[in-house]
């Protein structure tokens, strides 16, 4: 037993860990240089692909994992396990539970598809930030998640890639998706899904914001829905709030029906808007796509999102 413990590597302080599967570097798993890394450390993995889980706990805050290419394609970080038999944090190809961290120029994916949640990416904790990163899923493929009651926690999405089904953008975080990607998958059905599942605690002012981001999918016309009212353990006080502001929506999403009930919750218990938003998706009109005024968008802003009582300020330009 000692000297199993004896075997555990130290952190190592601000430095630069290399990681290639082919052995080229320091080690030849993500999951083993996060065991070695401290705060500060910077995990530069070379291209590959790399199987498995990498779970990040919260005793390794300040790290930051980045492809070495600089081309999120080059580094794949690949698993296909189901939330129904491991659960959500047992599921997610990336589970970060550490503060402070950076995801940078890899591609995250959770391939097992339709018939359970089985996520990508679990954010569980404050001050992350995730830039050009590829996050590939089904249902429920990205969640920011702070634990129960109004706690909360912050990420910032930039310049990335997020694709997925039903609800693949969800949570009870401060979550702010800027200049992103966001593709809904073709189910060839006349309901092709949900982009977002927001469980906002009443007493948080912001939730979910989606900005300057393009939304795509080769559905059907008007097929998929911006979000639905996600109270999540029924939770009266989940009032999810999502804001799609300054982005380009593409004609798959809905007209009427743009936001939608969920488990006998009617999305008008939650706070669904938009501003300023352009494309063939953009509202034409209908009482059901509330729009948010100019005055009051002047405080729902990617910085107002993220600077909670820190100043905490990562928005890029």
């Amino acid at each position: 037993m000692l000297a199993a413990l004896l075997a555990v590597p130290a952190p190592l302080a601000a430095a630069t860990i290399t990681v290639a599967a082919d052995g080229s570097g320091n080690y030849t798993t993500i999951q083993a240089a996060v065991a070695a890394a401290g705060s500060g450390t910077v995990i530069s993995v070379k291209a590959g692909t790399y199987r498995g889980q990498v779970s990040i706990p919260p005793g390794r805050s300040g790290i930051t994992i980045q492809g070495a290419t600089g081309t999120a394609t080059d580094v794949v970080i690949t698993g296909n396990t189901p939330q129904s038999t491991a659960g959500a944090q047992g599921s997610a190809t990336l589970l970060n539970l550490a503060k402070d961290t950076t995801i940078k120029n890899l591609t995250v994916q959770n391939t097992y598809g339709e018939g359970s949640q089985a996520l990508a990416v679990y954010a569980g904790a404050d001050r992350q930030v995730y830039r050009n990163v590829r996050m590939l899923g089904f249902q429920d493929t990205f969640l920011s998640w702070g634990g129960t009651g109004s706690s909360q926690v912050r990420q910032y999405v930039y310049k990335s890639h997020i694709e997925g089904a039903v609800d693949f953008i969800y949570g009870n975080g401060d979550l702010v998706i800027d200049s992103t990607s966001i593709v809904s998958l073709n189910r060839n059905s006349s309901n092709n899904g949900y982009l977002t599942a927001a469980a906002t605690n009443a007493s948080n002012k912001y939730g979910i914001l989606i900005t300057r981001s393009t939304l795509t999918s080769s559905a059907a016309a008007q097929t998929v829905a911006l979000g639905r009212c996600w109270h999540a353990g029924n939770a009266a006080d989940a009032i999810g709030q999502v804001l799609v502001r300054d982005s380009s929506l593409g004609g798959h999403i809905r007209q009427a029906g743009a936001w939608q009930d969920m488990s006998g919750f009617s999305w008008k218990t939650c706070r669904f808007t938009e501003y300023n938003n352009s494309g063939s998706g953009k509202t034409q009109g209908t009482s059901d796509r509330p729009q948010m005024s100019a005055s009051t968008a002047a405080d729902y802003t990617s910085q107002k999102y993220l600077a909670g009582s820190d100043g905490w300020n990562p928005v890029q330009p």
